[in-house]
């Protein structure tokens, strides 16, 4: 059952196409208090001439009181500021009072998400999902390719997976997916600090594979407004909702990135058959002893590997002085499924491209990695020179070295 606050007593059929029969309604915050205490309803839908304030003081007390209890709030306007303390305050969502199909969308996630609150998850959401991090240092490599893959393929399992695009100035993830996001992750910024699994899903996108995706800005001045500190703050809080959290990344080592390898469980590096790429994969190694990262998690991937370039996949052994772990092929039917908007593991499963990628999430992701380089431990990273490296915060290190 749905509790409805609202002082219009026309509001129940008003908004009965989106809550459906059976909907309580109510005239004060104190009568919805009394409707909740039989621990049955799991939604309030709030109107649009209750003060703002008032609604804001519920949801901040259910949020600590019954968190599995979604708040809706409906508005006549929809503005910036209203948005963010109503979000800041744990509104699930807020939706224009006109917009009914928006309303019934709204309350459908809700009702998803409390589900999950209250328990009725499945085995594998009772456990901490795991963090995938996609990383080069050379642009051009495939990075979005593998994130939107690797995401699409879990997902259409069945698992519930977040992909996060952390190129914030140049994100091409929701055009890769030929998604329109609403929102981005600089949503979250004016939620710093209080950032929890509803604020997560009221910014996030759908994808018709049934992954969400958290999208970088549309403008690329907001991607120096984004704290590496939020960064580590929605992955903290994601991996308590998702089975998977993929990151999608800019080639570079940036606050941001190493904010997502200090959260990783598995680093897939890429590197393709080209001395540049090759030479900064050699560097992301070298820096990743620095920062501490267990070498257990990394998973070297050769992307293009039979191209024929005048390198072998032996040079690149040679040079980074580790195995690769997977080599995907190169082929044409890449960028086309990119340009159709459509992940090629699901666009056609056969495709040698789409069997490599598959190899490298059954093999690499779905178990925690064992044994990728024998001996190394986790609390303490070998040196080339025979020195311990001890693991702490990646960015503090990093700046460290550069003074």
């Amino acid at each position: 059952m749905t509790v409805l606050w609202d002082t219009d007593p026309s509001s129940r059929d008003r908004y009965n196409f989106a809550l459906g029969e059976g909907t309580r309604v109510v005239e004060s915050a104190a009568l919805v208090s009394r409707a909740l205490q039989d621990g049955t309803e799991i939604l309030v839908v709030i109107g649009p001439d209750i003060d703002l304030q008032a609604v804001c003081d519920l949801a901040d007390q259910l949020r600590v009181d019954r968190p599995e209890v979604g708040v809706v709030m409906l508005r006549r306007r929809l503005e910036v500021t209203l948005l963010a303390q109503a979000l800041r305050s744990g509104v699930r969502e807020v939706v224009a009072a006109d917009d009914l199909t928006g309303l019934a969308d709204a309350v459908r996630r809700s009702r998803d998400l409390s589900v999950k609150f209250a328990g009725h998850t499945t085995e594998l959401g009772s456990t901490e999902g795991r963090v995938v991090t996609v990383f080069s240092a050379k642009g051009g490599v495939g990075k979005t390719t593998f994130s939107t893959n690797i995401a699409a393929y879990l997902a259409s399992d069945g698992a519930r997976v977040l992909l996060i695009d952390l190129d914030l100035a140049f994100g091409d993830v929701g055009i890769s997916l030929q998604m329109l996001p609403q929102n981005s992750i600089a949503d979250l910024i004016g939620m710093a600090g209080h950032i929890d699994e509803q604020a997560i899903q009221s910014v996030v996108t759908s994808h018709e594979s049934g992954l969400d995706a958290l999208c970088a800005p549309a403008e690329p001045s907001d991607a120096d407004r984004v704290p590496g500190q939020v960064v580590a703050e929605i992955l903290r809080v994601a991996r308590r909702t998702y089975d998977y959290v993929v990151v999608d990344t800019p080639p570079a080592f940036t606050e941001h990135v190493l904010a997502a390898f200090d959260s990783s469980d598995t680093l897939v590096l890429i590197a393709t058959l080209d001395i540049p790429a090759v030479k900064n994969l050699r560097l992301t190694l070298d820096t990743l002893d620095l920062l501490g990262s267990p070498r257990e998690a990394r998973i070297v991937v050769l992307n293009r590997s039979d191209a024929k370039v005048g390198l072998k996949a032996e040079d690149v052994v040679t040079a980074i002085k580790q195995d690769i772990a997977i080599m995907v092929p190169n082929s044409t039917a890449v960028p086309a499924s990119v340009n159709r908007g459509v992940p090629i593991v699901l666009d056609e499963p056969r495709h040698p491209v789409s069997v490599s990628l598959k190899r490298l999430i059954d093999e690499h992701m779905r178990e925690p990695v064992k044994g990728h380089n024998e001996g190394v431990s986790v609390g303490a990273q070998s040196r080339p020179d025979g020195a311990k490296v001890r693991r702490t915060d990646g960015w503090s290190l990093l700046r460290g070295a550069r003074r």
